[in-house]
């Protein structure tokens, strides 16, 4: 059987995009929603056997108003020598140029809080939010964004706006009717109908050190565009935010996922109270249970995850759990999937307990969890970056457990690249440098102070975003 592909794009003006391989199921690829490459999906709850008409122009009126059309304008690299002297807002492989692109946003708040997708506005310069119709066109400004979820948080300026009221991700079942509400192909205000087909989908297509992938599966129609987009149950209440497509053209070929409308609302409330997603850890990791796993370990069915290792002296190695555990309940809720298991624990903010239910050589135990921050307490975290106009990027310390997870002693992480001297150095977005010329910091500013004065031969180890280890080195006058 050929391998399926999955492929993150990023649309510039609704059709040239970049891409990013996995596996899936043949001949199929999978389009991240991204800046006018998304789709959008949308979920119902109906107890008739009948389905009538009226069900869907309800639901239709209720969703499309809150959804708008997001227009993006960022910088990008067209090819130029790459001999000349790359400090001049001159990337390594070119001079940076204006591109268009654009996806779909969802109005939460009649103050103008509108949640999309972070690959919708990643590296934006300006966003521009059309309401329903063109009607009335906004400027809006990033409150925050979480890649681990590729959700992003917006807002403008507006009141009395239409916005969808939140439904509940956790009782959207199999089967039911949803509708999509979005704009592909910058067909404004389209809505598609379908059902759920499946729920706690894990597709790999998270580009982080911590992804959280729990997607709704549907098979209402979305193409390019949808990105950001509603997904709505038959009583007019968001389920989900549509994030990818599964298709073999780019276009709808049956498959959408769209993030579930309980972590929306977990990280929109984190980003307006904190500007930071308050993440709780707990100090493990599990996998899913396979048919191989199932038979090494007797078991005659896979509910719930293993757990594969536990972190000494961590959250979950002081609550008493062990590695080889079986985790069947979360806070009362059934585990039988890793990306259930991590959606679960997403609702949580640090300080709180995860009470799990485990199997341990055939009993049932319960033990409860207190999640710890990124930075190994129970303290909220709020933004902490460095911005440096004349590097043209933002820096921010790295975690301790992500410091510990990637075995560095010590990071910093670039983001927001713009025009700047950062630019023209070939690094990306949510690098992570390490070192420069053999020395390395503990805090941005002080890397950013050498950064701005550095001169001669310069060398920069780090990580990217997936894992890998980069150096660059190039020579500045």
């Amino acid at each position: 059987m050929k391998k399926w592909t999955i492929i993150s794009v990023s649309f510039i003006s609704g059709i040239v995009g970049a891409f990013v391989f996995s596996e899936l199921k043949p001949n199929t690829v999978l389009y991240q929603v991204s800046a006018d490459s998304q789709n959008s999906v949308s979920s119902a709850n109906y107890n008739s056997t009948m389905l009538e008409s009226s069900s869907f122009v309800k639901a239709s009126k209720d969703a499309t108003p809150a959804v708008v059309f997001i227009k993006t304008l960022s910088n990008q690299r067209n090819y130029v020598d790459p001999f000349f002297d790359f400090w001049n807002n001159m990337d390594f492989f070119g001079r940076r140029g204006p591109v268009a692109s654009s996806g779909s946003g969802v109005i939460l708040t009649e103050d103008g809080y509108i949640v999309t997708n972070n690959h919708v506005v990643k590296d934006a310069d300006v966003i521009e939010v059309i309401t329903n119709n063109q009607k009335q066109s906004y400027k809006a400004k990033i409150i925050g964004a979480d890649p681990s979820t590729d959700l992003a948080l917006l807002k403008i300026e507006g009141s009395n706006l239409p916005h969808l009221t939140l439904g509940n991700s956790d009782n959207v079942e199999i089967g039911e009717w949803v509708i999509a509400v979005g704009n592909p192909f910058n067909l404004t205000s389209t809505v598609t109908a379908g059902i759920v087909s499946a729920k706690g989908r894990n597709i790999n297509i998270v580009n982080n050190q911590f992804p959280i992938e729990s997607f709704i599966q549907t098979d209402a129609a979305i193409n390019p565009g949808n990105s950001g987009g509603a997904l709505v149950d038959l009583n007019g209440k968001l389920i989900g935010i549509n994030t990818a497509i599964a298709s073999n053209t780019g276009s709808y070929n049956g498959y959408g996922f769209a993030i579930p409308v309980n972590i929306v609302s977990k990280i929109v409330k984190d980003l307006i109270e904190f500007k930071e997603v308050q993440r709780g850890f707990t100090g493990m990791e599990v996998k899913d249970i396979d048919a191989e796993l199932a038979k090494k370990l007797n078991i005659n069915n896979n509910l719930g995850v293993y757990v594969s290792s536990v972190l000494a002296e961590g959250p979950a190695d002081n609550a008493g759990l062990r590695a080889g555990d079986i985790i069947i309940k979360v806070n009362g809720r059934d585990i039988d999937s890793k990306s259930i298991f991590d959606e679960h624990i997403e609702y949580l903010r640090p300080g709180e307990k995860a009470k799990m239910t485990i199997v341990r050589n055939g009993k049932e135990m319960e033990f409860a969890v207190s999640l710890l921050n990124r930075e190994g307490t129970t303290a909220i975290m709020r933004k902490g970056t460095v911005s440096s106009d004349i590097l043209g990027a933002d820096f921010q310390a790295v975690p301790k457990i992500e410091k510990d997870k990637l075995g560095i002693k010590n990071g910093i992480r670039i983001s927001n690249l713009r025009q700047g001297r950062m630019a023209g150095m070939g690094l990306s977005d949510g690098f992570i440098i390490i070192s420069l010329n053999k020395k390395e910091y503990e805090k941005p500013d002080e890397l950013i102070k050498d950064l701005e004065k550095v001169r001669g031969q310069i060398v920069i180890d780090g990580i990217f975003p997936n894992g890998g280890r980069g150096v660059f080195s190039f020579y500045s006058n």
